[in-house]
């Protein structure tokens, strides 16, 4: 057959052989695993000699060893009916140990007289095998006489031990195993057929050895398991590995002493790898009794040893062996190596897979120790924390006292991981049953959790019927208190989410449970917000930090202060310091294949982008978001679906306009308060844009109202919003509502006098309401220092709408760096409008038309780079790695790209961007 995937080692010694015939000598060395290919390279090599009329000699090692020293050497140079070398004379010298200096200066010396007369190549087979002698003469003889045009190519199996191969003062050539390329050619020279994929797989199990896979397929087209049909080969259903293949392992196994044999087949049970240790305990022996069994596992080729573990040599000889033993035996033993390996420390992580596999049902102590892992595996791994969580609840039998923890940690982990409805439906099973009121809070408390985000009413419910029921523990009513608190700050009243807070600090404390305590500090943060007090949220917010990153549990999903940390931030004017925080804590996220905590890192991702001016980079990572599955309710209302409406309104998209209706028409109608204004305010902002002035200023209203008691407060979703709604106010001719949301700005301001955002907004919504140019140029002024372009470009419109009458000139600077930077930011139905403003002064200038721009110009940054990375070639998962971004994200990016661009394809946009690019 011909010789497959060796092209490059064959290409090195065809290089030797022309050297050769140029009067220049050398030494190569080929090493590799039993069955890798030397000998046959070996025999290429004396083919390749011969048809180029040199001499070649052969020699090999012999498994048994030789009683002669240098018998191999000897063999080949005196073989055939010319020897190169006197025989007497040299067979008399090595036989005697004080003449082998002398034998080997005679060997020198000889092999000069015959290269001399004719280039000459020595092949040397299975070194491993070879006796002292001969080793230390093919190691001194090449450098001797490396000045005559003598080739010599040695093959030895691969080395262990660092720096033994390298010993040999010769080129190294390692044979690897085989490409997938060049095993399904040999697959195909060996049946005369092309295997089929699945065929293929087996056949992948002979780790690339080219005498393995030939012994692999052959045993099994002999006995039936392969079939050929129009030139293909088919693996039947009887398809596996051969008996011939099967019945050479066993008799390679029956040659060795019984713990050499024994120590085979426990590695074989034990799965991948073994440490020596607990397989001298397994066997009930000490690891110094077992060096010579294992050095004679080693030599037969049975075994392996990878960096000081053992192994099976490959997968065929591992399932041949593994197949020798019965089932029953193979998990009890490895069950027993849990053990083993339990009492030599090792942690619940390490040897939870293999007791994943091998535990049967009523096995208490497994179900411990999977439930420990999955606890530890949960922030870095949750689905294979789900995997093991779910599988000790099946080990777990109905009775088990930690049944009902099992099925509410099991349920939020299959909810980290994305899958939510499975989640719900495990929940729901598990409350449908008679529990005990422990049990039924601990369930509770996963919905409440599964709910955070989807429903803040929802989630808030199912803690406090968990809280009614009686004798619960003291950590379980803890984590409700601090679960209910986080989700009081959207759905209930402030007092109440206060008296929640600090119930669950008070809890937390008592346990000594950090997660709680930074929880709930976060919570007291976030009404230290929404009470206006900014200084006392930030400080509050970063000693919970400090206290989560203390505990080492700062990524945990459960905790919350990053994502407030960065909402803060951006609510004082610094977006994109918030958007560094998400961006580090998203990458962790997908990292970690955290599906719900990336989900609500991209949700916070959008709204940075939109107060940062990003409207395209909001749209298409709110659309984005929202096209995953289980995209979350309450939380998308107020971050995707805003971000959307919202820069509809910027651009003047009637369609998303009127989307944004519908989405605040739904939100007015749900259970927690903060939704419902959200919504109102939602819908105040479509009423202003249909300039519809008294149904504007009924929403607004409803939208700032904090209770049934009358008071009002500042709009719900954005400061800067408060600058919104006295222009509102003004239009529909409410100058009192006007004046109460000033005063609200005002006092805001003069309470945080650290956060000079805020000071901006209050003299912004003072300027509008006095129609002062000064106070108004002066906001914009402030609003310099920050990056929220548009909330800029607002007030230097409204300065340069108040100049108008009194300084044209003023009034054109400001009005024209405001349509710049609503152009900019992509706000093109308020660049519009200040242009129109630009006329009514004499001023005509050129802008963007309405509706999205078109070619290479319309392209955001985003868009570039997305379409420059696929031009090059990148998958679209490809690009989502390297910029960051989610796949979906990127689908948007491309697709608002196609449209610009007026293409249908990639390779449509690989042409342009190469035109355009140059």
């Amino acid at each position: 057959m011909p010789l497959r995937g060796r092209e490059p080692e064959l290409s090195v010694l065809r290089d030797r052989l022309r050297d050769l015939r140029r009067g220049h000598g050398g030494a190569v060395l080929i090493e590799g695993a039993p069955g890798a290919g030397k000998s046959r390279l070996l025999a290429e090599v004396a083919d390749l000699a011969a048809a180029g009329n040199l001499r070649v000699r052969a020699g090999a090692g012999a498994q048994d060893g030789h009683a002669v020293p240098f018998a191999p050497l000897l063999d080949a140079l005196l073989a055939g009916p010319a020897p190169l070398v006197a025989r007497e004379r040299l067979l008399a010298l090595s036989e005697a140990e004080e003449q082998r200096f002398w034998l080997l200066r005679e060997l020198q010396h000889e092999l000069e007289r015959a290269a001399s007369a004719a280039p000459l190549v020595i092949l040397m087979d299975d070194l491993q095998w070879c006796d002292a002698a001969t080793r230390s003469a093919l190691r001194t003889l090449p450098a001797r006489l490396s000045g005559r045009p003598i080739l010599w190519v040695l093959a030895i199996r691969e080395q262990h031990q660092a720096g033994t191969a390298r010993a040999w003062p010769a080129e190294r050539i390692v044979l690897r195993p085989l490409s997938t390329e060049a095993v399904a050619l040999l697959a195909q020279d060996i049946l005369q057929a092309v295997a089929e994929p699945v065929l293929l797989e087996l056949a992948r199990k002979a780790d690339g050895r080219p005498l393995l896979l030939v012994e692999l397929l052959n045993g099994m087209r002999e006995e039936g398991a392969i079939t050929i049909q129009n030139g293909m080969a088919h693996l039947t259903a009887a398809g596996g590995i051969p008996m011939r293949f099967r019945s050479s392992i066993r008799q390679r196994l029956e040659r060795l002493s019984p713990l050499a044999r024994d120590s085979v087949r426990f590695v074989a049970m034990l799965g991948r790898d073994a440490d020596v240790e607990v397989l001298a305990e397994l066997l009930r022996c000490s690891p110094v009794d077992l060096m010579g069994p294992l050095q004679e596992a080693l030599r037969a080729d049975l075994l392996t040893d990878l960096d000081g573990r053992l192994a099976l040599r490959n997968d065929l000889v591992r399932e041949a062996v593994r197949n020798s033993v019965p089932a029953a035996f193979k998990d009890l033993v490895r069950r027993q190596a849990v053990d083993v390996r339990l009492r030599r420390g090792a942690a619940a992580m390490e040897v939870a897979a293999d007791l994943a596999e091998v535990a049967q049902p009523g096995d208490h102590e497994a179900v411990s120790l999977l439930r420990r892992a999955a606890t530890d595996l949960a922030p870095t791994s949750p689905a294979a924390a789900a995997a093991l969580s779910g599988r000790a609840l099946e080990l777990a039998p109905a009775d088990h006292p930690d049944r009902p923890a099992l099925i509410a940690e099991t349920a939020v982990l299959l909810w980290l991981t994305g899958h939510d409805d499975e989640a719900r439906a495990m929940a729901a099973d598990a409350l449908a049953g008679l529990l005990e009121p422990e049990g039924e809070a601990q369930v509770r408390l996963s919905l409440a959790r599964l709910s955070s985000q989807r429903s803040f009413a929802e989630a808030v419910r199912q803690c406090r019927v968990a809280l009614a029921l009686p004798g619960l523990s003291e950590t379980t009513l803890a984590h409700l208190l601090t679960l209910q608190a986080l989700a009081l700050i959207v759905a209930g009243d402030l007092e109440e989410t206060g008296r929640a807070a600090e119930a669950a600090l008070l809890a937390g404390c008592f346990c000594g449970n950090r997660a709680i305590e930074a929880t709930a500090m976060a919570v007291e943060a976030t009404l230290s917000f929404h009470r206006t007090d900014w200084r006392h949220a930030f400080d509050r917010q970063d000693e919970a930090v400090r206290l989560a990153t203390d505990a080492g549990i700062l990524h945990s999903p459960w905790i919350p202060g990053p994502s407030w940390q960065s909402f803060l931030w951006s609510s004082a004017g610094e977006p994109l310091r918030g958007l560094e925080e998400i961006d580090l804590a998203l990458g962790r996220a997908r990292a970690h294949g955290q599906v719900a905590a990336a989900r609500m890192w991209s949700l916070y991702r959008v709204r940075m982008l939109l107060d940062a001016g990003r409207l395209a980079g909001a749209c298409a990572e709110a659309e984005a978001a929202l096209t995953e599955e289980g995209a979350p309710g309450n939380t998308a209302d107020v971050t995707a679906r805003y971000a959307l409406g919202r820069s509809a309104l910027y651009a003047g998209d009637r369609l998303g306009i009127a989307q944004l209706a519908a989405d605040g028409l739904r939100m007015t109608g749900d259970e927690a308060p903060f939704i419902t204004r959200a919504g109102s305010w939602m819908l105040a902002l479509v009423a202003d844009c249909d300039e519809d002035p008294a149904r504007a200023m009924a929403h607004a209203a409803a939208a700032v109202a904090l209770g049934p008691d009358g008071a009002t407060g500042a709009t719900p979703l954005d400061a800067a919003d408060d600058v919104v709604f006295v222009r509102m106010a003004l239009r529909a001719g409410d100058r009192e509502a006007a004046a109460r949301m000033v005063r609200e700005a005002e006092d805001r301001a003069g309470r945080n006098p650290e956060f000079p955002f805020l000071t901006a907004v209050a003299e912004h919504a003072r300027g509008l309401l006095d129609d002062d140019a000064a106070l108004l140029s002066r906001a914009a002024e402030r609003f310099a220092g920050f990056p929220r372009p548009i909330v800029r470009a607002s007030a230097l419109e409204d300065a340069g709408r108040t100049l108008a009458a009194t300084d044209r000139r003023a009034a054109v600077a400001r009005l024209k760096t405001a349509s710049e930077l609503y152009e900019q930011a992509g706000a093109l139905r308020d660049a519009a409008r200040v242009r129109r403003r630009l006329r009514e002064a004499g001023i005509r200038r050129r802008g963007r038309k309405s509706g999205a721009a078109r070619g290479w110009d319309g392209l955001t940054a985003a868009e570039l780079q997305v379409v420059r990375h696929v031009a090059q070639g990148a998958t679209n998962r490809q690009v989502a790695e390297r910029l960051f971004l989610s796949p979906h994200t990127v689908n948007t990016h491309l697709r608002h790209a196609y449209t610009k661009l007026d293409v249908n394809s990639r390779v449509e946009l690989t042409r342009l961007v190469m035109e355009h690019d140059g």
